[in-house]
């Protein structure tokens, strides 16, 4: 099964620096969105090394003084490596941290998607994260999220404390409960397989644009039929209705069509 991407980041319209970083390697099968957390300290360094991590880790890559340090080992198993990856960029944040006293406390969100070999039932795929961050699939006309929010707000909806509409402006919404960070112990990613079907298209995306525009919002762009360059036309018209909306944050998308 063959499948399209495209991926693109925008500083949005109040930033002047963007601390969101991607990785993306139709190669690989992998597609990362990281987003630098605000008001931290090397917030863009914490989520471009840590997408730098995920990619040397799955494309076994990273140096062998470092892998053996790490106790990473060789494998073929996918779901491994992502989570090594995410050990590998906790390790590189604290290290760095540890040398430059003003770096202490640097951390990201990461949302990531690993895509195997197609077979005779679909594609396989296995979606880890860690934060904000989130992963979204149309399927058969119907748009779900992927991933669940380590964030108060989403405690609280899920708790039935606090309504899914009154959560998207409420003054916290930003406070993220899980991230990578160089002063956390190393934190597990939540991890869920699945099988992508023909025509499924995969949306990887930062708060900067879920934030700002609604899960139907986004569905109607991510829905288009299928057509030529439609991938770069969806990162754009969502970059374009995120920034419209005021682009109070960095905005980073990534699609995936199959």
């Amino acid at each position: 099964m063959h499948f399209r991407s495209c991926a693109l980041t925008h500083p949005g319209m109040r930033r002047e620096a963007n601390e969101d970083s991607f990785c993306a390697r139709p190669d690989l099968g992998l597609f990362v969105v990281a987003d630098g957390l605000g008001g931290h300290p090397g917030g863009q360094l914490a989520s471009r090394m840590v997408a730098e991590a995920m990619e040397a880790t799955m494309a076994g890559t990273i140096d062998p003084a470092e892998a053996a340090r790490l106790a990473i080992a060789p494998t073929t198993d996918v779901e491994r490596r992502l989570r090594d990856g995410f050990h590998v960029a906790h390790e590189r944040l604290a290290l760095v941290a540890g040398e430059a006293a003003d770096l202490y406390g640097m951390a990201t969100t990461v949302a990531a998607v690993s895509l195997g070999d197609a077979g005779p039932g679909g594609c396989p795929a296995i979606v880890a994260h860690i934060g904000d961050s989130r992963v979204y699939r149309f399927h058969a006309g119907q748009f779900e999220r992927l991933t669940s929010d380590h964030s108060w707000v989403e405690e609280q909806v899920r708790a039935g404390l606090l309504g899914r509409e009154a959560a998207r402006e409420h003054p916290w919404r930003s406070l993220i409960t899980r991230a990578v960070s160089s002063s956390d112990d190393d934190v597990e990613p939540e991890l869920r397989r699945l099988t992508l079907a023909p025509g499924d298209r995969v949306l990887i995306c930062s708060d900067g644009l879920s934030s700002v525009l609604t899960d139907d919002q986004i569905a109607g762009v991510v829905g288009q039929p299928a057509a030529e360059r439609v991938e770069e036309t969806i990162c754009e018209s969502l970059v374009h209705m995120a920034n419209l909306a005021g682009g109070p944050d960095n905005i980073t998308v990534i699609v995936v069509s199959l």
